[in-house]
């Protein structure tokens, strides 16, 4: 098959609409972040985000790896997918962009109490969470993005109804490439 309507190579037509790309963002709260290292090898983490401001915020202590590496080079990406949401599975996107690294106490006031209220449901838990985050070594970053690749898979599988999962598995979500 020639066609890509047919052959479903073509997925630009599968990508989240905007407001189910904020919907992810909100229901989500880790990310892989990636980074450069000095071998100009590719590493990523598993981490902790808060969506803000269009930016994706992170924090980890400065003595990580991935501090020097975007002080060196400030380029990194983002994967965010919806697997262990309530939105399912089959709902990704990928961000490549710059990151400022912050230390000043001001980012650090705003970003903690923003941080923790996020995770924590009561005051109690929240400033049990601004106290474990505010150590001496502590860093934020801000990843801001610039470019975007996303996908749905509920977008692929309207086009192709017949090859859609029948099975409640969550395994089954058909993230293809």
């Amino acid at each position: 098959m020639t066609n890509t309507e047919e052959s479903f190579e073509d997925l630009k037509n599968c990508a989240l609409t905007p407001e189910r790309e904020q919907e992810l963002l909100d229901a989500q709260r880790e990310c892989v972040f990636s980074w450069t290292n000095k071998k100009g090898e590719a590493v990523g983490v598993i981490v902790s985000y808060f969506n803000h401001g269009g930016k994706i915020w992170m924090t980890c202590a400065e003595s990580r790896a991935r501090v020097s590496a975007i002080k060196r080079f400030p380029r990194a990406s983002v994967c965010i997918t919806s697997s262990g949401t309530r939105l399912g599975t089959g709902k990704t996107i990928t961000y490549k962009g710059d990151c400022i690294i912050h230390k000043d106490r001001e980012t650090l006031d705003w970003f903690y109490p923003a941080f923790a209220s996020d995770r924590r449901s009561t005051q109690e838990g929240v400033d049990a969470y601004i106290q474990h985050l505010d150590s001496p070594d502590r860093v934020v970053i801000e990843f801001i993005p610039d470019w975007r690749l996303s996908f749905d898979s509920e977008a692929l599988w309207e086009r192709a109804p017949l090859a859609a999962s029948d099975k409640d598995d969550p395994r089954n979500s058909g993230v293809v490439d």
